[in-house]
């Protein structure tokens, strides 16, 4: 098995997660985003957020704006909808319970 594999697959199953996170704290501009996620190394590659987004814009859960920038073309702003908005909020609580359950079952030691 693969290890590097399998740390990308965990990583992308809670990409939508964090991306809607980010979102949450108000109007984001996209390479905003990519920049945090880069950071948090979430994410590798500019292709994958984008067709995230355009994914959670049709669900729905995601709506944009666009804004004039003095230095080059408009920029889309990503913003959460309140079914969005209550969908992070699902997700959270299923973090929440799959990180104490995930505490649970590595804290125990092989005695």
């Amino acid at each position: 098995m693969n290890l590097e594999n399998t740390q990308v697959q965990m990583r992308k199953g809670i990409l939508e997660y964090c991306i809607l996170h980010i979102i949450s704290r108000g109007e984001v501009y996209a390479s905003d985003m990519l920049d945090e996620l880069t950071a948090a190394k979430m994410i590798v590659v500019e292709g994958t957020l984008y067709p995230l987004l355009t994914r959670l814009k049709n669900a729905g859960l995601l709506e944009y704006k666009w804004v004039e920038s003095k230095s080059g073309p408009p920029r889309k702003y990503y913003k959460l909808t309140d079914e969005g908005d209550k969908f992070l909020k699902g997700l959270s609580e299923t973090w929440e319970d799959l990180v104490h359950s995930t505490q649970m079952i590595i804290s125990k030691s092989n005695s």
